[in-house]
């Protein structure tokens, strides 16, 4: 166990609070098509028990690991997380597709998203590269040129799968980060503009992410075809109100919201809980925000406070872009909530992320 300056309690708890949620939230999701896929009611929630399991291990290893050993071990974390990309990409034999999409790779019964793990490295790259590169970090050589070539290749292949949301994430992190950096502005710009045309045939010469912008735009406009999951998401809201159904009493999980254990699982939030349970997640995302600030600001040295704020990005980014979807606040992106969606990979490198956290916090300045 910790001594109490050793850790952060209300980032702790905020995790613990979130994982506790989600264990709820997902048999309350899953329960129903559980038992018509599989037999049996349990068959998620049995699997996501194994993951938070799993995730607390990694979590208390990472804590107990002193952070400033990632420096070495920089490359060949980097290394790992390509060849992981690499073999999802062109070993079909062990990799497994899912609706179009190659994410997932086979080993046994168990499965693994390499682009869970991978933007972790991407975070771990960027903190050691900018803080050792920090006397130069404002040159287009040094500052822009090797950070955007490295996590370049990582979102390309990420986009290979394919997983444009994850890209997305990964690429404004990496925009983020070098500008706390101190990365020249005019550059970044300059990257952004650059990226945009990308973005934009990215978007546009793909049929199925055409459809969700338009489905965006007025989901009304065809309820039954691509605006049906952002139709049943909002009924989903607006049945809940503010106090909501009560839990386990939502109706819109009842294969009207597609895959309500994953990426939708607000809306049942929203639904069984109401404008309470979603401001309670709310506020525990915040909590994570201000610590994880709060614990950058303390890091004993550069690499520290760019790696907590990467950290802490990777799980409010991503909460606050899922939110933002499920309410048709953006397009259709295929992001988990952090700590409340179904899925192993991501619940387990979040938790990882808090145990970094926790380590930063156990090793700050006095």
């Amino acid at each position: 166990m910790f001594k109490a300056r050793e850790i952060d309690k209300p980032l702790i708890l905020a995790m613990m609070a979130l994982v506790a949620i989600g264990f709820v939230m997902v048999y309350s999701t899953s329960y129903i098509m559980a038992m018509k896929r599989f037999g049996s009611e349990y068959f998620f929630i049995k699997k996501h028990l194994m993951f938070i399991a799993l995730g607390f291990l990694l979590f208390f290893i990472a804590a107990n690991i002193e952070y400033r050993l990632y420096q070495r071990w920089t490359y060949l974390i980097i290394f790992i997380s390509l060849a992981s990309l690499i073999t999802l990409t062109f070993a079909h034999s062990i990799s497994s597709e899912v609706g179009g999409a190659r994410r997932w790779i086979k080993l046994g019964h168990l499965t693994f998203q390499p682009s869970e793990p991978a933007k972790l490295a991407v975070i771990i790259y960027l903190a050691y590269y900018l803080a050792a590169k920090k006397d130069k970090i404002k040159t287009f050589s040094i500052g822009i040129i090797p950070p955007i070539i490295m996590s370049g290749i990582i979102i390309l292949f990420i986009l290979k799968e394919p997983d444009f949301g994850t890209a997305l994430a990964l690429g404004a992190i990496t925009i983020i980060m070098m500008f706390i950096a101190g990365v020249r502005l005019r550059y970044l710009f300059l990257i952004l503009l650059l990226a945009m045309p990308f973005i934009y045939l990215l978007v546009t010469r793909v049929d199925y992410r055409m459809k969700r912008v338009l489905a965006f735009l007025d989901p009304w406009t065809d309820p039954g075809g691509g605006g049906f999951q952002l139709v049943q998401s909002l009924i989903a809201f607006g049945a809940g109100g503010i106090w909501g159904v009560g839990l386990g009493e939502g109706k819109q999980k009842l294969f009207y919201l597609p895959e309500a254990h994953t990426d939708f699982i607000l809306s049942v939030v929203g639904e069984e809980l109401g404008l309470i349970g979603v401001s309670a997640l709310l506020i525990l995302y915040l909590v994570i925000l201000v610590s994880g600030i709060r614990i950058s600001f303390k890091a004993a040295d550069l690499f520290g406070q760019y790696l907590a704020i990467g950290i802490t990005l990777l799980i409010v980014l991503q909460a606050s872009v899922n939110m933002a979807v499920v309410l048709a606040l953006l397009p259709t992106k295929g992001l988990t909530l952090p700590f409340i969606s179904y899925g192993g990979t991501s619940l387990i490198v979040n938790m990882t992320g808090m145990g970094i956290l926790v380590n930063i916090w156990r090793n700050r300045d006095a």
